[in-house]
């Protein structure tokens, strides 16, 4: 670890020692907009010489110590065409080389979002919240957009990471790496949901999900099927991933990352036009990560390969292709299960449990094996500068095949003691038992098209946007599980090495002498889901706008694949709406936005209630009301609101009351008249005090409960919620004047208040403590290269997440990483 960091700072010195060897000749030179003014933050490099720096303050630029001879000088910026000359360095003397930009000083703002002028945290308008381009301040629905300069402050390498900076979103699980899940689990207003998105349509992940190919995150809040439907959202909102997309220069880079527990990662992003005329364009993203485990055993690794194409035909039709392929290996993450009332395990919190954190109880060789190949086309075609259409298609096919060992405690009462006695009265669990849930070449296919029509039109003097879309969405499963549910009983502080015979030999031995122990699950159906969707977003006057959507989606369930008969039964359709309204007032233009949404979500549910009914899909209402705000020039960007969520047709458990003289009932039988109730505030800013200075700061708060619900958990909290309380702050501070220009550093963390992941009458109530993880980083940014260093969980917190389960996390880690940039 010491010596990869020390190979690191070598190279970094290497660097400027290179760059302080070059012989004399200058160049000086200043770069203006149209209107006059200087631009600063613009990159000025020569061609092949790894020779750059960025504009000042007042536009001006100084490249030192050049070697002479015959270059091309290129000033460019992001969303700027660049600009290049041929220009001649002789010894002694200082070249003057100027610079006019074809934008104004207030375009330049809204183009160079690195600048140091503006906010960077910030991201003033999103194409896909809505399905049409539109500024959050017009836009009725709460959403937080995580930018690619808060990813490379951070140094954020997966998705897992870029979430930590949304409010009110807490991670609940690992990815499983099994076919059909999205990544990671996590907690949205109480209600969980993956990141299966991806540019607004599907694309689903199964593993880690790396950053690679990250151009942004974009987390919608609150039910989100009008627009998007229900399978791939749930009622507290969506995580859309923006992928990075060609451009038309050659340009890239390439990074190499090492730190603790054996994180190993190398990337690179390369960009080329394919032709003079720069019509089409290739992007190439990808890289390999490796990570140990801050316990005794496990470990991930993966490799993700992201080609994209574009090509622009002519000014009205342009396509866009491209691939996300994914391939896996990982040994499962522990996750401690509860199956037993917690009053028997003799504590109610994680830390008095007395679990070694260090330890895995298992080997390293039980090991899952994933693959994801997702492909995408996109064709876009211009009508008019009024009408445009976008044909959207995507495929997903996930695999997953390998172990997925889990723990759940034993209190001691069940457990023989040395002489082989079960003493009933024993208090407390000192006792793991290890199991085991495994795939076997489990496989999943997502399949969507999606057709969509932008438009803008006047009535009288009213203004209309409106998209009209048709979308149709297939879900092809054939995935296997099995399982056994006690491979042995251990203590859970015992003296066995490393807990080592937990292992792949003696798994597949104890599977195939006890088959009867064995428990098979096949999850194997088709479906379909047709729906046609239609939005308007209507200026009343300049300063209120009202948002009107309606979704119409027609699902269709062939049903599930039975093994014994070789067919598909249980088959369903149904048919459900989700209308969508919202309403926007600016007391002040573009600076100050009240907002109201009221917004709906479903889940099809199949199966019959105890009186023989078909169930109807289960449905979900939000209320919310908030202001957002963009005031200072840009300089604070905030989102404050108040939700209410009611979820009705819950299906719950139901037994019917005995008649007197008549058989008793039969048991496991259901009703459709649960209600989960869900409230809370999210508060978000995003501010640039000062130059060089950015914050991002979130709180959220949630009260969920069940009512109307089994007597078990009646009016308690969700145990499959996030924490109530949570909160997330990064501060970063970039000196962009001076010798030390491009320095900076970055400091925050996350706080997550207690959460009961066990609350019921039967079981008890069994909590996480709450935590605070506090992380930091340093930089060093230049136009031709990037050194980091981050540290994560900087005072070592010994913390736990859980779906209704105990997951422990990683302890302190250091991670150094340099980039290379052409």
């Amino acid at each position: 670890m010491r010596e990869k960091l020390l190979i690191i700072i070598m190279l970094a010195f290497g660097i400027f020692k290179a760059n302080a060897q070059q012989p004399s000749g200058q160049i000086n030179g200043r770069i203006i907009t149209q209107d006059g003014t200087g631009a600063s933050n613009i990159s000025v490099v020569l061609k092949g010489a790894g020779v750059g720096t960025l504009s000042e303050k007042d536009g001006t630029f100084i490249l030192k110590k050049v070697k002479p001879g015959t270059y091309t000088i290129v000033a460019t910026a992001i969303g700027l065409q660049k600009q290049e000359r041929k220009i001649v360095v002789t010894t002694g003397n200082a070249l003057e080389v100027n610079f006019t930009l074809k934008e104004n000083s207030s375009e330049l703002n809204e183009i160079i979002i690195s600048s140091s002028k503006t906010n960077k945290f910030t991201k003033k308008k999103s194409d896909y919240a809505a399905k049409m381009s539109l500024n959050n301040l017009e836009n009725p629905q709460v959403y937080t957009s995580i930018t690619k300069e808060l990813l490379t402050d951070q140094m954020v390498f997966s998705v897992d990471d870029a979430t930590k900076n949304v409010p009110g979103l807490q991670k609940m699980w690992e990815a499983t790496g099994r076919g059909g899940d999205g990544g990671a689990y996590y907690s949205s207003r109480g209600f969980i949901l993956q990141s299966q998105l991806r540019n607004g349509i599907a694309g689903n992940v199964t593993g880690r999900i790396d950053a690679a190919n990250l151009e942004s995150l974009e987390v919608l809040k609150g039910p989100s099927a009008t627009l998007f439907g229900s399978a791939l959202t749930s009622y507290g909102g969506l995580i859309n991933r923006v992928t990075k997309k060609p451009y038309d220069h050659f340009g890239g880079e390439v990074a190499y990352s090492s730190g603790s527990y054996g994180f190993n990662r190398i990337s690179a992003d390369v960009n080329t036009p394919l032709d003079s005329a720069k019509k089409v364009l290739f992007r190439l993203n990808t890289a390999y990560n490796y990570q140990g485990s801050f316990q005794d055993n496990g470990y991930g690794k993966d490799l993700v390969i992201a080609p994209s194409i574009s090509y622009k035909v002519n000014d009205k039709l342009s396509f866009l292709l491209d691939a996300e392929l994914y391939s896996g290996s990982s040994v499962g993450k522990q996750i401690i299960f509860f199956y037993f009332p917690v009053s028997s395990l003799g504590a109610d919190r994680a830390d008095q449990l007395g679990l070694d954190y260090k330890r895995s109880y298992h080997s390293n060789d039980l090991v899952q094996t994933s693959r994801n190949d997702n492909f995408f086309g996109q064709m876009n075609y211009k009508f008019s500068d009024k009408w445009t259409s976008q044909t959207n298609y995507t495929s997903t096919y996930s695999f997953s095949n390998g172990r997925g060992p889990y723990f759940f405690l034993v209190p001691n009462a069940m457990v023989p003691n040395a002489a082989g006695v079960v003493d009933p009265t024993a208090k407390g669990s000192d006792y793991l038992s290890r199991a085991d849930q495994s795939t076997a070449n489990s496989q999943i296919t997502v399949s969507e098209i999606q057709q969509n029509f932008n438009g803008e039109f006047n009535i009288g003097k009213i203004r209309n946007r409106v998209v009209l879309g048709l979308d149709y969405l297939r879900q092809n499963s054939n995935q296997v599980f099995y399982s056994i549910n006690k491979f042995d009983i251990v203590p859970k502080n015992g003296t066995i090495p490393n807990y080592a015979d937990f292992n792949e030999t003696n798994l597949s031995q104890f599977y195939q002498t006890n088959p009867k122990l064995t428990s098979h699950y096949i999850n194997r159906f088709i479906s379909s889901t047709y729906s046609v969707y239609v939005s308007d977003v209507v200026n009343l006057s300049d300063n209120l706008i009202a948002l009107a959507a309606l979704r119409m989606d027609g699902f269709d369930n062939k049903g599930n694949y039975q093994d014994t008969t070789g067919l598909y039964t249980g088959a369903y359709k149904q048919l459900a709406f989700a209308p969508k309204f919202g309403l926007v007032y600016q007391p002040i233009k573009d600076q100050i936005s009240i907002f109201a949404n009221y917004q709906s979500g479903f889940t099809n549910k199949t199966g019959q209630d105890y009186l023989g009914h078909g169930f109807k899909p289960e449905q979900a209402n939000q209320f919310e009301g908030g202001v957002k705000l963009n005031l200072f020039g840009g300089k604070l960007s905030s989102t404050i609101s108040y939700y209410d969520i009611k979820v009705k047709n819950v299906v719950r458990g139901y037994i019917p009351e005995a008649v007197p003289g008549q058989p008793a009932p039969p048991i496991n039988q259901f009703i459709q008249n649960g209600t989960k109730l869900s409230k809370g505030i999210e508060a978000e800013v995003i501010a640039n005090p000062i130059e060089g200075f950015n914050v991002i700061a979130g709180f959220a708060y949630n009260d969920n409960k069940l009512t109307n619900a089994d007597p078990n958990v009646e009016g308690r909290r969700d145990a499959y919620s996030m924490s109530p309380y949570s909160a997330n702050l990064w501060m970063s501070y970039k000196l962009n004047y001076g010798k030390l220009k491009g320095a900076g550093i970055g400091f925050g963390g996350n706080y997550a208040s207690d959460n009961k992941i066990v609350n019921s009458v039967s079981n008890g109530v069994f909590i996480l403590p709450h935590y605070v993880t506090l992380n930091a980083s340093a930089f060093y940014d230049q136009p031709k290269y990037r050194v980091g260093l981050k540290v994560d969980n900087l005072t070592n917190k010994q913390y736990w997440i859980g779906y209704g389960t105990m997951n422990p996390q990683q302890l302190r880690s250091v991670i150094g990483s340099i980039a290379f940039k052409f």
